[in-house]
């Protein structure tokens, strides 16, 4: 399984939402705390277009904030891409 990364500020209700629907689906990941680091939220910027958390990285592919997982989890989407088979 690729490694699961996600961006997020301290006290953001759709980082929560975001980190509740990969612990639903058992999807262990590494939590960045990116609220503070300008730089850090800089990069993200420069590299998923948005300057929104939460971010949510598998591997190296940005799938973007909580609405664009929802969303590929809604279409059956999600799941092959977290056992990196897409």
């Amino acid at each position: 399984m690729p490694h699961v990364k996600v961006y997020t500020m301290i006290g953001c209700p759709y980082c929560a939402r975001a980190k509740a629907l990969l612990a639903r689906k058992g999807v262990a990941f590494e939590e960045i705390v990116a609220g503070r680091d300008p730089e850090l939220r800089n990069w993200l910027e420069q590299v998923t277009g948005q300057d929104t958390v939460p971010q949510v990285f598998v591997g190296e592919r940005s799938l973007g904030g909580f609405s664009d997982i929802d969303a590929l989890d809604r279409a059956g989407e999600l799941d092959p891409i977290l056992r990196g088979e897409v």
